[in-house]
């Protein structure tokens, strides 16, 4: 059932270099088939589709990767998936939507999605979402999506909750950012925290007022791009004005500020999720998402995840490998990632997977660009 004055901004900016060598500029993270049969962000689109109208869809993106989002979201009205001249991080990406929704409709209530997401429980997620864009629409309030902490993450950024607001709604003490494995631990161990999933609600009024609180000189530029959306200046203005926009997350432009003003007077509200949230941030984190459900005994090895056209193991396990072309025959080894595409071969460990961007910036500095 579709929310009034609603409009899902999903964010598909990144390059998503951990997924490297199937993630490159021309084809990231975001647009490819990491689980079951459609694209991340064709994902993404599904699950929020029962909650707006596809007409009221927005896609902030880069030019590298436009067209294939144009052409895997058909419906999507074009001129509503728009790529950044420049990247600028997530604030002026979302102040530029609030800029172009409040213009247009001044009662907007904007959910702000990243477009690299895996929901399990999705009638659960938009449940939790219906409570969170009611509590935005009511006035100037922020709610975040946090997801209960499973283990001491030291991944993700932390929300640290205080009193309780309403049923299912807790207010918001301070964000904190990715911590070291014993504030990690000491943070699962206190209860009051929760992981940020970097999914907002807001009224479109209540960000646009914010940016221009908390970002007073890039607040102009990106309302005088939303002016010129539609007309034909828009993409000289675009490409003029939106470099000078400071590049800077909207954790620490806008959040992190507002928190400061102290739980009882920030209007900023947490929703503790349980709907199956997983950011998929490395080979690792893919593995253990096909992971899922599977009841291993005790003692019981973990199982492989191979993706090719057959396949043998002996003394193998908790390994995966994406090799679709290939049969794969796996002996004697633990805990591995290979990952083949036509130009590249990618071997490392779980445990090590985290450490793929790395690759990334060395073939930039190396200008090795037909491998990004």
């Amino acid at each position: 059932m579709a929310t009034k004055n609603f409009y899902p901004v999903i964010l598909a900016g990144g390059s998503g270099t951990r997924f490297w060598p199937r993630s490159r500029r021309s084809m990231a993270k975001q647009v490819l088939v990491l689980d079951g049969n459609e694209s991340m962000i064709q994902q993404t689109v599904a699950r929020l589709q029962p909650m707006a109208p596809l007409q009221s869809f927005w896609v902030i993106t880069n030019q590298d990767i436009q067209a294939v989002i144009q052409k895997q979201l058909k419906a999507l009205p074009k001129a509503q998936i728009v790529a950044e001249p420049v990247s600028r991080n997530t604030a002026p990406a979302i102040g530029l939507a609030a800029f172009l929704l409040y213009r247009d409709d001044p009662n907007a209530v904007i959910g702000m999605f990243p477009a690299d997401h895996v929901i399990g429980n999705q009638k659960q997620f938009r449940t939790d979402l219906e409570l969170a864009v009611k509590i935005a629409a009511a006035g100037e309030n922020i709610v975040v999506m946090g997801v209960k902490p499973t283990r001491a993450e030291t991944g993700y950024g932390y929300i640290e909750t205080g009193d309780p607001y309403k049923k299912n709604v807790l207010r918001v003490r301070r964000f904190t950012e990715k911590p070291n494995a014993e504030r990690a631990e000491e943070f699962l161990a206190a209860g009051n925290y929760h992981w940020n999933s970097g999914m907002f609600i807001w009224s479109a009024k209540t960000l646009v007022n914010a940016m221009r609180e908390h970002l007073s000189e890039t607040a102009p530029y990106l309302e005088k791009i939303a002016a010129a959306f539609g007309t034909r200046k828009f993409a000289d203005t675009f490409a003029e004005l939106y470099p000078k926009c400071e590049n800077i997350s909207i954790d620490y432009a806008v959040l992190e500020p507002r928190s400061a003003k102290g739980e009882h007077s920030s209007n900023l509200y947490c929703i503790p999720a349980d709907f199956g949230w997983n950011d998929l941030g490395s080979w690792a984190a893919l593995y253990e998402h096909h992971m899922r459900g599977q009841k291993l005994e005790d003692g019981q090895p973990e199982i492989n995840v191979l993706e090719c056209k057959g396949s043998y193991s002996l003394d193998s396990q908790g390994s995966y490998v994406h090799a679709p072309k290939k049969f794969v025959a796996t002996i004697g080894v633990k805990n591995i990632v290979v990952v083949e595409t036509e130009d590249v071969l990618l071997v490392t460990t779980r445990e090590h997977s985290q450490d793929v961007g790395k690759i990334v910036k060395h073939l930039q500095e190396k200008k090795l660009k037909n491998l990004l």
